[in-house]
């Protein structure tokens, strides 16, 4: 006699618990041999489902003891049951359990898949396999293209395609006509010819006659076991090939890939509509955070375009309300003695006042800033046309003034060259003896235009224009080379000491800068952080798809976990869909949101973006976090999932 493959000892199996509990196995005690053909009948209920999954790895007894090629099972983890079904079991299912979203020779390729058999070797069984079912030209079509019989005859391929030892067979025939239930009985008989153990569940009497033996099973307990066809010893098929064996630690990332874009392609429009939350929040934190970095790049701009090396003295003490209108003391004396300190490059006056100034016959309101001869040096802002007005201009009161390029454009709307023009500032007029160099807006502290202003000497300003000497603010250049912190301590002793109290506060722009740079990167922080909340938002999303994904594919989950795949497989089809869904619409934003960022100066030319790799790879990277993080909750619940309750479907 042949030894036994399959040995249950006193096996029961109880469902529910307290008052509620159900025994539907009352102490089975139960041989295989190797090469026998078991059918197993009884009527519905009669527990031949629950013994036939027990005897497969798909369940535990709840007593008892379950032996498969002499190893205890009962007690193995789910890893270790699936890796065992793997390796040694086959199986037919009544409702041929084929995964809609696959071909053919995919659906015959998954026990194979996680077996770690390599691709081509895969792929070549499979053929064969399907060659030889007489389905070599329905390879490539999905299931939903094929006859019931044909897809029972997939299921076979994939039950041989790891050549296992022991073939379990539930209900092979109830879902196929006559013609096709005789021709996979054939097919059964053939493997059972090759030497493999077949274990067959059915409820009809006359299908259980082409087994050798015949166990029935009523309430729980077997009643009678018939051996019609007594065998010989035979040689058992092998129990896997070395391949099938080998337990691979994941079925590779390739395959695992394109079974998740398999997933996803087959619900295009969810899919979709899905990745609508991840796409619109990281095109939303690209967009926000090029625009936050353009409006960051335009404030720096405006003011590295005034000078790095400058130090501002302006009336007033620093955060007192109203305190720059009652200083009076920042006067010629003080701008001279700045001057003379050896740190200093130069120094100039500046008192500004909007006047209304006419030229022709246009009228037009313009800033007007009386300065010292020392501009251009100062401000680094130099004449395209004619000169700057000089010390002697000053000395003599010239009515002399230097024009901005708006100023210029508004007034001299014909763009005739002004240089010799006369302008009437008030009632004064004034000769235009300089077009001064573009300098363009400043964005901080509100939008200034700059080139929209008119520069006339400090002492015809104060005569003319103000009516006083006194100056609203003092601009020193620091020499190159010079400590601008050191400068900046030596102005403030000094005007201190004139001054006999600080009724006067200096700003470095140095320091702006750095303020500037502060408050920006808060405001690009917070633009980031908004458009983060949609990017969350859409992560939640993809979650909830997620659990929908897992209710519906139950049955798919219970098929990849009955032919070997591991709560970690099934952890790992999930995750990789979720990530693929977020990646997706994660490249699909990124693309859209660095659209978005470049058609902004387009469209409205005052805003500036800019693009850089770091916040679309830090989007793209948060994306795909999202889809890993939400999808662990899906994934997790795939992988917990009873194969034998999977099985059944939802």
């Amino acid at each position: 006699m042949s030894r036994p493959v399959l040995s249950l000892s006193g096996v029961t199996r109880t469902f529910g618990e307290g008052d509620a509990a159900v025994t539907v196995l009352h102490g089975i005690d139960l041989e295989i041999r190797a090469g026998e053909f078991v059918a197993i009948v009884g009527q519905s209920g009669s527990g031949k489902s629950t013994l036939m999954n027990i005897m497969a790895a798909l369940d535990r007894p709840t007593t008892g003891e379950v032996r498969v090629l002499g190893r205890e099972i009962g007690g193995l983890g789910l890893a270790e049951r699936a890796c065992f079904r793997r390796a040694h079991f086959g199986f037919i299912f009544q409702r041929y359990h084929l995964i809609p979203a696959l071909t053919a020779l995919e659906n015959v390729e998954i026990p194979a898949l996680y077996g770690g058999m390599a691709p081509a070797a895969r792929r070549a069984r499979g053929l064969a396999l399907l060659e030889r079912l007489g389905l070599a030209g329905r390879a490539q079509h999905r299931p939903g293209e094929l006859s019931g019989g044909q897809q029972q005859r997939v299921a076979i391929a994939r039950a041989l395609i790891n050549d296992p030892g022991i073939i379990f067979a539930d209900e092979p025939t109830g879902a196929l006509d006559s013609g096709s239930g005789q021709a996979v009985m054939a097919l059964l008989r053939g493997m059972h010819a090759e030497g493999r153990t077949i274990v067959m569940v059915t409820h009809d009497p006359a299908l259980a006659r082409e087994a050798d033996r015949i166990v029935t099973v009523r309430d729980g307990r077997v009643i009678s076991d018939e051996v019609l066809r007594p065998r010989g010893d035979v040689v058992a098929a092998p129990a896997a090939p070395p391949e099938a064996a080998r337990a691979a630690v994941l079925p590779g990332l390739g395959p695992a890939l394109a079974m998740a874009w398999r997933a996803l392609g087959a619900r295009r429009l969810r899919s979709l509509l899905t990745m609508l939350g991840i796409l619109i929040g990281v095109a939303s934190v690209v967009a926000m955070m090029a625009i936050g970095a353009g409006a960051r790049e335009q404030v720096l701009a405006s003011i590295r375009a005034m000078g790095t090396d400058l130090i501002e003295v302006k009336r007033g003490a620093r955060n007192v309300r109203g305190g720059e209108d009652s200083v009076r003391t920042l006067v010629p004396g003080d701008l001279a003695a700045i001057a003379r300190l050896p740190e200093v490059l130069a120094a100039i006056p500046e008192t500004n006042r909007a006047f209304p100034v006419r030229a022709g016959e246009v009228d037009h309101r313009v800033t007007v800033v009386a300065t010292g001869a020392d501009f251009p040096t100062v401000r680094d802002w130099h004449p395209v046309s004619g000169r700057f007005f000089t010390a002697e201009h000053e000395d003599r009161h010239a009515l002399v003034a230097a024009i901005g390029h708006t100023a210029w454009r508004i007034l001299f709307p014909d763009g005739r060259d002004p240089v010799g023009e006369y302008i009437r500032i008030g009632n004064t007029p004034f000769q235009v003896i300089a077009l001064m160099e573009r300098k363009g807006v400043v964005t901080g502290g509100g939008r200034h235009d700059r080139d929209e202003q008119i520069w006339v000497p400090s002492t015809t300003g104060a005569s003319r224009l103000f009516g006083h000497t006194h100056f609203a603010d003092i601009i020193a250049r620091i020499r190159p080379g010079a400590d601008l912190a050191a400068a900046e301590r030596s102005i403030h002793r000094l005007l201190l000491e004139r001054h006999g109290q600080e009724d006067f506060h200096l700003r470095n722009m140095s320091a702006a800068i750095a303020q500037a740079e502060r408050t920006q990167s808060s405001f690009a922080l917070l633009l980031g952080s908004v458009a983060a909340i949609s990017l969350l938002v859409g992560g939640i999303g993809v979650m909830n798809i997620m659990l929908v994904s897992v209710t519906e594919r139950t049955a798919e989950i219970g098929l990849r976990t009955a032919v070997g795949a591991r709560p970690a497989d099934v952890t790992l089809q999930f995750l990789i869909e979720a990530a693929c869904l977020c990646l997706l619409g994660g490249l699909l934003g990124a693309a859209l949101g660095v659209g978005a960022s470049l058609a902004l100066p387009q469209l409205a030319p005052g805003f500036a973006s800019v693009v850089t790799p770091g916040p679309v790879l830090l989007a793209l990277v948060c994306a795909l976090g999202c889809g890993l993080i939400f999808g662990i909750a899906p994934a997790r619940r795939a992988a917990r999932l009873d194969p034998v309750a999977a099985l059944a479907g939802p």
